[in-house]
């Protein structure tokens, strides 16, 4: 048997003011971002903006559906809507935050399963990786360079191919 250690670097921000110019200007994006949000059930209204190595910015909200599997998280949305209008145009960086009216959302948000697959799929389809920064209403940022500190051991594309 054989043991193998994983390591992950994060980039922990105490203080917004701490942040790089451009970090700080995707957060603020995903945060007007909430404002489209679409969550009459869970009141859980997530923003996220995309930073493309044009300079263009795509900003993304989730969109619930009372039929729960139906709806999108506002990293997909974000993602898919930049690939689709700039297929050739790599993405920089992700930004993503959430509030809510019921409480105070005091960690960082981080994608969920599905929305990490989609990042990583777009780190392949690019050839390369992307800044993720994820903030909550009132809590430290963390920053992480590509999908793998967030999904170890993704799956990925030559797993579906023959060799």
């Amino acid at each position: 048997m054989k043991v193998k250690k994983l390591e992950i670097n994060i980039e922990e921000y105490t203080d917004f003011e701490e942040l790089p110019d451009e970090y700080k200007k995707l957060l603020k994006d995903a945060g007007e971002a909430t404002e489209s949000s679409y969550a009459p059930y869970s009141e859980f209204h997530v923003g996220a903006s995309v930073l493309l190595e044009n300079g263009v910015v795509i900003k993304g909200s989730n969109q619930e559906n009372s039929a729960y599997p139906s709806g999108l998280c506002a990293e997909r949305v974000a993602l898919f809507y930049a690939k689709s209008k700039y297929p050739d145009v790599a993405v920089k960086a992700i930004a993503i935050t959430a509030k809510s009216e019921h409480f105070v959302v005091n960690k960082p948000i981080t994608p969920c399963g599905s929305c990490r697959q989609v990042i990583a799929e777009t780190e392949s389809r690019q050839d390369g990786k992307i800044k993720i920064i994820m903030a909550g209403q009132k809590s430290n940022i963390l920053v992480v360079e590509g999908i793998e500190s967030l999904l170890p051991l993704v799956f990925q594309e030559d797993s579906l191919k023959k060799k």
